[in-house]
């Protein structure tokens, strides 16, 4: 019998998307537009450390879930790293983001894999 030889190449393209100060409608528009680039050129795993966000609302929350659902149609994912101030985690947990989105430390944010 001859020998097989199967082989599965996977380039994963992931990028971190620190944010600090006030992540709501009036700064939403802008990382929108940076991930649909990101998206664009064949990012599909993105890390959104939220370490220094003291604030976020609806438009901000939108922007997570936008890039989460088109990632996954990707086959790619999306990973938060928890924010420190009580107001934004507070937010997260009430719309149960820490129930859709996996969240990892900051530390690793140089992922052992996704």
């Amino acid at each position: 019998m001859a020998l097989e030889i199967s082989t599965n190449e996977q380039i994963v393209r992931i990028v971190t998307i620190t944010l600090r100060g006030r992540f709501d409608a009036f700064e939403a528009p802008s990382l929108r537009k940076k991930c649909d680039d990101y998206l664009a050129n064949e990012f599909t795993h993105f890390v959104f450390d939220l370490t220094d966000v003291s604030m976020l609302d609806s438009a901000g929350l939108a922007v997570l879930v936008s890039v989460l659902k088109r990632s996954r149609l990707k086959n790619g994912d999306v990973r938060l790293v928890w924010p420190e101030a009580d107001a934004a985690s507070r937010i997260l947990k009430l719309t149960k983001f820490d129930q859709v989105f996996t969240s990892i430390e900051r530390s690793e944010i140089i992922p052992r894999g996704f």
